[in-house]
């Protein structure tokens, strides 16, 4: 079951990112976006009661051509390693891009395996004519709007939850 995150499952959201990455710094990048108002979308596969997976989406200024979108970045997101290869990230991803749709966002970036974002529409070709902090096959835009990030040039500045900088 997929539910909304609520502050009684972030502790053992952080639990779970701590256990998915091997380090504190997505519970700590979590963390900050929340007390920095940047979440758009956070959501919590359940078994039962129990946390078994997670994503975030949060706010992420992105401009094209001069027009600012409404845009988010998908990061992070974590499934039990137990729970892993059963569909639940993609569960998590398409119930977030849903409410993403529906809240009117235009755009959506990730950083993540190239082998795996692409078949929710993921693009790297699409998030390269862009200046980010990130570059190459791993760093990708989804248009949830058609032609939202069509345009010449444009750049992505992530909230400084994520301590970057954007290269030009």
């Amino acid at each position: 079951m997929i539910v909304p995150a609520n502050a009684a499952y972030h502790l053992p959201i952080a639990e779970l990112n701590r256990a998915a990455f091997g380090s504190d710094a997505e519970g700590n990048l979590i963390s900050r976006l929340r007390e920095n108002g940047m979440v758009l979308v956070e959501l919590v596969a359940l078994d039962e009661a129990e946390i078994i997976g997670h994503i975030l989406f949060s706010r992420l200024v992105v401009e094209v051509d001069g027009r600012v979108l409404g845009a988010a970045s998908l990061a992070p997101m974590a499934v039990r390693e137990d729970r892993r290869r059963q569909g639940i990230g993609a569960q998590l991803i398409l119930r977030g891009l849903a409410s993403l749709r529906a809240r009117g966002c235009e755009a959506v970036f990730v950083l993540g395996h190239p082998s795996y974002y692409p078949r929710f529409g993921f693009s790297a070709a699409l998030a390269s004519k862009l200046a980010a902090p990130f570059r190459g096959d791993a760093f990708m835009a989804l248009a949830l709007v058609p032609g939202a990030l069509a345009g010449h040039v444009g750049s992505v500045s992530y909230p400084s939850a994520f301590g970057l900088v954007r290269n030009s």
